[in-house]
């Protein structure tokens, strides 16, 4: 193993750190053994790394046995990791693909996602994580851990109840999350300016008893303006209705004027427990039926 410090130490003699691509660098052995280990990583994996920059991760994925590929938008990380990973890429143990995450083609068999992800794209990967999950053309994914700021691991979690919102609501349509491991900014390089947090996302594969899609447009609608009670935020269809089958504006506001008078609506979307919004959603596509 040529540990963390070598293989950033390796990277910065090529390049600085690059700001606008959120690089920080984990350089502690330690919590890097951890991250694998709370992944439950074995030799039968095919673990996706997100962001692998000097590759720090990688080395202790594959020390686990299993299969690796690395998603780096980085030039100059891969051509590094080129280097210090050849005998792994060239045993077929690691694959690297250049490009951006969030837009090229994942591996259809991928079991797990473990990553130290960039802050600004932690939001929008957990989408396309979703996406891929319930692909029926990939495997299902066993687990995902990532290493995210610890608010944004708040906010999935919705540890607190100021942190009860869409994001937290959507996920777990598809997922059950704890947060794990608290990551201080010094065992980084550069340093953050927040704590980090190891956030676990385990598919529940639940059945939802209306359109997922319609319960996901419900909920982001309602957190859009969290302050106002449903009824008012409701009243409008979602921008992008028509792209749940069957919905369009107009069956819309017919479900809505049908239970504009539900008590229901008149709660604010942060005292929803999740089975109460497809209770709703429920409601909602029934009175189309109704009608």
């Amino acid at each position: 193993m040529k540990g963390a410090r070598r293989l950033v130490d390796a990277l910065r003699s090529l390049q600085p750190a690059n700001k606008s691509l959120g690089q920080h660098f984990l350089i502690n052995d330690e919590v890097l053994e951890r991250t694998v280990a709370w992944a439950e990583v074995d030799v039968e994996d095919h673990v996706l790394e997100v962001g692998p920059g000097p590759g720090v991760l990688t080395e202790v994925l594959l020390a686990s046995g299993c299969k690796v590929t690395a998603v780096e938008l980085d030039s100059g990380a891969c051509a590094h990791l080129r280097t210090e990973f050849a005998e792994a890429l060239a045993e077929g143990r690691l694959t690297l693909i250049e490009g951006d995450a969030l837009h090229v083609a994942w591996p259809d068999d991928v079991t797990r996602i473990v990553a130290n992800i960039p802050y600004q794209i932690s939001s929008p990967l957990i989408d396309v994580i979703t996406r891929h999950h319930r692909n029926p053309k990939t495997l299902p994914l066993e687990d995902i851990v990532l290493l995210v700021q610890e608010e944004f691991a708040e906010r999935v979690v919705m540890e607190y109840e100021s942190d009860v919102g869409s994001l937290g609501m959507v996920v777990a349509l598809d997922f059950d999350v704890e947060m794990g491991e608290r990551v201080p900014p010094h065992v980084f390089s550069p340093m953050p300016r927040v704590h980090s947090r190891l956030l676990r996302m385990t598919p529940h594969d639940e059945d939802w008893p209306c359109d997922r899609r319609l319960l996901v447009m419900m909920i982001q609608a309602a957190f859009a303006s969290r302050r106002k009670k449903i009824k008012r935020t409701l009243r409008s269809p979602p921008r992008r209705i028509a792209r749940v089958p069957g919905w369009h504006a107009s069956r819309w506001m017919r479900a809505y004027n049908a239970l504009q008078n539900d008590p229901r609506l008149e709660r604010r979307p942060e005292t929803f427990e999740l089975e109460e919004w497809a209770e709703l959603g429920v409601d909602f596509a029934s009175c189309e039926e109704e009608a």
